[in-house]
């Protein structure tokens, strides 16, 4: 049977066991990853996975449960599990699916699928992840050591069925190259990383540019010192500008939005950020990482504006948070397996702006560019923001020197509002993406 069919055979037997509605994920996948340091294989591990899972309404109580044993006897074991498990829950209000209507899928080829994946072979993997250390260790003779390069690769394939007769499937496929030089000079040591992702083959970036870019940007750290506390600008390299994402995602997601525990909470048509941000959720990109036709309760993915010129336009909501807030669904539910569905983002992004990078780190005067972040100092709630931080500190526009053990601190409101320039380097290396951004004032805590 195939995977389609096993989700519809799921769907009909929870409805026969009693259930008022019925949702039914299915997943199967295999990955490959082999992992060299210092020209030595250290392990390759290839596995696979298929498992099933189910989420039943019995009236406004739920009941979810999973089995990786597709057999007969397996699925009928994981169908009634969930439905004895509604009888316990407590009846929830705001529990169902989404109204039948919503439900559908983009019509276009995502193209988040490439047979040059499954066809790769494991020698070459190999040879592209040795090709990538040797090239950051021949770099510079102060490349010392390495912790390591890799590559990885993954197929696989999602089903999602309900009973108000929605069923939807799609492949995707994934390849990297990683590797993490180690850089030694008069007793100091640094390390940094590169990589590349693509859904295909041909999306890869040459290994050995892989290797020598991790290189540079570890050579770059060497005699790293602090400075001195002060206010100032703060330059949020593409890497580290994504973090800002994920922090606005969970203040913008309807979980975070219904419960009031967000800074932005009743800020929705409001100006909360400068007039230079844009913000986009969009699920529909071709070939991206964020891209599906569906989201995980069947409705059809599509493109919002959250931030447009600084005003918040929308929240991110499932179906169950849309109720919640007495909205309608934007599309944007994920969940694993099983369990009930969360809120998850597409490709979020900030869009291009019409300056170079390099044009930016010349406007600063003095300054620093933030090339990584360290530690969790982020609070949603108050938007309070205060994290370690390495980099280079940038005086009369040119970058003179790396700085480490220091802090950066502010507040996520006053960052959006201090968000002066957009650069023109967006890359997708990821769902998350950002070109380098910069902040008019923060508080660095140096010596």
């Amino acid at each position: 049977m195939n995977l389609d069919d096993l989700a519809s055979q799921v769907i009909d037997l929870a409805k026969a066991g009693g259930a008022t509605g019925a949702e039914c994920t299915i997943a199967e996948g295999e990955q490959f990853s082999a992992n060299i340091r210092m020209g030595e294989i250290e392990s390759l591990k290839e596995a696979g996975s298929r498992g099933a899972g189910v989420r039943v309404l019995v009236g406004r109580h739920t009941g979810s449960a999973y089995t990786s044993d597709l057999s007969s006897d397996g699925i009928a074991f994981m169908v009634n599990s969930a439905l004895e498990l509604a009888k316990i829950t407590s009846e929830d209000p705001h529990a169902g699916l989404p109204d039948a209507a919503e439900l559908g899928k983009i019509p276009d080829d995502l193209q988040l699928y490439s047979d040059s994946v499954l066809e790769l072979e494991a020698s070459r993997k190999i040879e592209w992840a040795k090709e990538a250390e040797a090239a950051a260790l021949a770099a510079d003779p102060r490349i010392a050591n390495s912790e390591g390069a890799s590559c990885e690769s993954h197929v696989g394939a999602n089903v999602f069925a309900n009973s108000l007769g929605f069923l939807g499937s799609y492949r995707t496929s994934s390849c990297s190259i990683s590797v993490v030089p180690v850089a030694k000079q008069n007793g100091s040591m640094e390390r940094d990383f590169w990589f590349t992702i693509s859904r295909g083959v041909d999306g890869l970036e040459d290994p050995k540019e892989v290797g020598r870019r991790a290189a540079e940007r570890a050579l770059r750290r060497l005699g790293a010192r602090k400075v001195n506390t002060q206010k100032a600008t703060v330059v949020f390299e593409p890497r580290v500008a994504r973090t800002l994402l994920d922090n606005l995602f969970d203040a913008i997601s309807g979980d975070s939005v219904y419960r009031g525990e967000t800074f932005l909470a009743d800020k929705l048509g409001q100006k909360i950020a400068s007039d230079k941000l844009t913000v986009i959720d969009d699920a529909t990109i071709p070939k991206l990482f964020g891209s599906s036709p569906f989201d995980d309760e069947g409705v059809p993915s599509r493109r919002t504006t959250v931030i447009e010129n600084g005003v918040l336009k929308s929240w991110l909501l499932n179906s169950y948070t849309a109720r919640k807030l007495g909205m309608r669904t934007t599309g944007n539910a994920s969940r694993g397996i099983t369990g009930n569905a969360g809120v998850g983002h597409g490709n979020f992004y900030i869009p291009n702006g019409d300056v170079a990078a390099s044009d930016i780190i010349k406007s600063v005067k003095s300054g620093f560019y933030l090339t990584e972040l360290i530690g969790f100092g982020v609070n949603i709630v108050t938007g309070d923001y205060s994290r370690g931080a390495a980099g280079l500190w940038i005086e009369n526009g040119e970058l003179t020197f790396p700085v480490s053990e220091i802090t950066i601190a502010s507040t996520l409101p006053e960052m959006l509002m201090n968000l002066e320039v957009i650069g023109s380097d967006l890359e997708f290396r990821g769902a998350l993406a950002s070109p380098t951004v910069l902040i008019s004032e923060m508080t660095i805590s140096g010596q």
